[in-house]
């Protein structure tokens, strides 16, 4: 399984102060989830889709597909107040296809590496790709694909997961100084939280929707996608902004959506 940096360069303290936060954050230790498992933050919803950054061509260059360096796409950010744009990992985002108009070589050779009926894992597209030599990219076949959950890049931990999903960087320079309130039913959680600028930072994220500058948590009742379900993920965290136009969600993934290790 391919391993992003995370957090760096003798940040012990760091860690242990990110750990504390996400374990206010959502209730419980981490070590109280499952070690064996790997956990992921996901970016999707409306937004993603009519602004048609799920179909940017870069998701299909078949070098980034499978396993290289994280990619910026569309220049997104979860609150664009100062904090590192998103990136993502194109290999373990999962894409969505339509056969119609694919020749019947490619749909079938597709078929034998999806893990739902049209949906696939990048780095299992990649292969197929370059056997058939198809230009996705052609705006003929453009609308035969998207990406239907794309893979905030992080290193499969949970701790990773909620770092990004938060829009925290390597480091504490990365925190977004907010002054706001967060909404009162997030108050005792974030009072727990010892670092003031994490606690801001985790606070802009926690507002009520109708107050919000950004994302709302919603904790672990945020809404899973039946594919999702059915490939055995479960919601750890979540966060929707306050018109339904993006989603961000912490999952422990199922062993078809996370790939072979």
């Amino acid at each position: 399984m391919t391993r992003y940096t995370s957090v760096t360069g003798g940040a012990v303290t760091w860690k242990a102060s990110l750990t504390a936060a996400f374990e206010a954050l959502l209730g419980r230790p981490l070590a109280g989830y499952d070690r064996g498992a790997e956990y992921a933050a996901y970016y999707h919803g409306h937004f993603f889709h009519e602004t048609r950054i799920d179909r940017d061509p870069i998701w299909l260059n078949p070098a980034i597909l499978s396993g290289g360096e994280p990619i910026e796409v569309g220049d997104l950010y979860l609150y664009d107040m100062g904090e590192p744009p998103l990136r993502f990992d194109a290999g373990r985002s999962l894409f969505q296809f339509s056969s119609h108009g694919l020749s019947e070589a490619f749909a079938a050779d597709l078929a034998q590496a999806c893990l739902a009926p049209d949906v696939v894992r990048g780095a299992d597209l990649a292969p197929v790709l370059w056997r058939h030599d198809l230009d996705l990219a052609d705006p003929i076949l453009a609308e035969n694909w998207h990406v239907c959950y794309a893979r905030i890049a992080s290193d499969g931990t949970l701790l990773d997961a909620m770092r990004v999903a938060t829009g925290i960087g390597a480091g504490p320079g990365s925190l977004i100084p907010f002054e706001g309130n967060a909404d009162e039913a997030w108050t005792p959680a974030l009072d727990a939280v010892a670092d003031p600028r994490l606690r801001a930072h985790l606070s802009l994220g926690c507002c009520d929707v109708a107050e919000a500058e950004g994302l709302t948590y919603l904790g672990a009742d945020a809404p899973l996608g039946p594919l999702l379900e059915e490939g055995g993920c479960s919601v750890v965290a979540g966060w929707k902004d306050g018109h339904g136009q993006v989603d961000v969600t912490v999952l422990r993934l199922g062993a078809a959506v996370a790939g072979p290790a």
